[in-house]
Parts: C-alpha cells; structure tokens; sequence
C-alpha cells in the first residue's frame, strides 16, 4: 500500500493521461465484443461530441488542480478533516476511507444535487441526453458542470482531509469506474447483481439513464454502491426495459450536435404534450416544467 500511495503522490500527467486514453480503448473495444445493446451508428461520430468534453474536462481539471494541491497540503499541515480525526489505523484503512468519503462528495453528492436544483439540472442535461450511452458517454460533461464537480470534489478534499496521493488514487479510480459504468456491456446479470452490492455496476448505473423519473433520479453514485443504498436512492429496473435519453428532450438530432449541447443549459424546458403523457402515463413530468 506504501509503495502505491508513493506512486500515486507524484504520478506524472503522462501516466494520468495513460489511464483515460487506456480505459477508453479497452472499454470500446469491449463494447464491440459484448455489447449490451446493438446500436446502428456510427460510433466515431456519435462520439465527437462526447469527447471534446471530455477534452474540456482534462483541460479544467488541470487548470484548478492547484487548489486540490493547495488545499490537500492546508489539510496535512492542520490535521484537518474526518480520516485524520479519527483514531489511528493503518494505511490501507486510512486510503479507503479517504476514497470512500471522496466518492460522496465528490461524486454522490454533486451528482444528487444536480439533479434536485433546477439550474444545476439543466448542465447536467448534457450528460443525460445521449441516447446510445457507451464509455464515451462517461465525460460527456458541459464546461459548467466540470466545474460544478470540481467544486464538489474540493469541499470533500477540506472536510475529508485527504493527501494528493489519495486525491489522485480517487481520480483515477472514478475515472475508470465512469469508463467502465457507462460502456455498453454485457455482464452476465447475476454477476452484475453481486458487484452491485459493494461497487456500482454497468447495469446498476444504466438505470439512472433510463429516460423516464423516478429512475433517471436514483443510482447516483460512481464508485460504491452503498451511499445509494443507505440514503434510499437505489432502484432497480430490468435491462432490457431501459431507455436512454430524457423524455422531455427528445430531439436525437440536437442531442447529437455539439452546438446544440453547448447551449442546452441555458434553453428552456419543452412542455410535455399530451402524446408524451399517452405514451408516459406513469411518467412524473411535472419536474421539468417552468
């Protein structure tokens, strides 16, 4: 455990860089071999937009990446925190509690925020309105939702009290969850079952994809399942039965173009018609009316 917490203390960007560019070519071509589902399209221009935000989301990250450093040292220097108020342990406890308090913050929590508070929900749109969900879809985040998450991800490095190598250990295991969490594969079920009680799985997290409340509003955590489980937002729902997308946003057209999805945070919500609630009966539209 020492000698991972040194390496992960100094890992250099290029290693950084090695594990999203790897993650992302083992999981597409996983996809190509197991796919969940057999989507027709052409996966090089589905993921053009995708991927341009996971550029913006590397260039962010890296710009604000000071204050993680700034703040993580502030914390050491002061003793600061929930992991270093805690009675003694070893080291390996003391990384997996800092992992597992930094995916609350960082993930369960932003996440769940995004979807209670109107405006925040409508940057997070962005990430729900891709209709063939693959592990390119795992960055499909708007510019202001970096942000968002950044911040989220920096109140937690304050409050858990975690050192860069335990910041950096996290980074790097959300981001291969999300790769892996997002791709579209197929698990046997009863295995995914099992990995869902400790860790979010591929179907588990497909659910709150699903393009209809109350699923789009559940699973929202990235690493472990259990923050799901204890706070009541855990459901489940049969794979074959999802629907990717958002009902009320349903131009796959625009939901594909990368001018369109960098200004959908700031358009307003489409009504639900009475088609929609035809087809819908059971459907809770009235979240996305003005």
């Amino acid at each position: 455990m020492e000698t991972i917490i040194n390496y992960f203390e100094t890992i250099p960007s290029i290693h950084r860089s090695f594990i999203l560019i790897s993650g992302i070519t083992f999981f597409w071509l996983l996809e190509s071999a197991v796919p969940l589902f057999r989507f027709k399209y052409n996966k090089w221009k589905h993921a053009f937009p995708n991927l341009f935000f996971t550029a913006t989301t590397i260039v962010i990250n890296f710009m604000l990446a000071f204050l993680l450093v700034e703040t993580a040292d502030w914390v050491q220097i002061n003793n600061f925190g929930l992991i270093n108020w805690l009675p003694e342990m070893p080291l390996w406890l003391y990384v997996v509690l800092g992992v597992f308090f930094l995916d609350f913050f960082g993930a369960y929590l932003a996440h769940l925020t995004e979807h209670k508070v109107k405006v925040l929900w409508m940057v997070h749109l962005v990430h729900h309105t891709d209709h063939k969900v693959d592990t390119t879809t795992a960055n499909r985040h708007h510019p202001l939702e970096s942000m968002i998450r950044f911040t989220f991800t920096l109140l937690g490095v304050f409050l858990v009290g975690t050192p860069v190598a335990i910041i950096m250990l996290y980074q790097s295991m959300s981001l291969l969850f999300t790769q892996l969490t997002h791709a579209n594969i197929k698990i046997p079920k009863k295995l995914d079952k099992l990995l869902s009680y400790v860790i979010v799985s591929p179907d588990m997290h497909k659910v709150h994809h699903h393009n209809m409340l109350p699923y789009t509003d559940s699973n929202y955590g990235n690493i472990f399942s259990v923050w799901d489980r204890l706070l009541g937002t855990y459901m489940e729902l049969d794979r074959e039965k999802i629907v990717y997308g958002v009902d009320t946003f349903p131009d796959k057209e625009k939901n594909s173009s990368l001018k369109e999805l960098l200004k959908q945070p700031f358009v307003g919500y489409r009504k639900p018609t009475n088609l929609d609630k035809n087809n819908y009966p059971d459907a809770k539209h009235t979240r996305y009316l003005n």
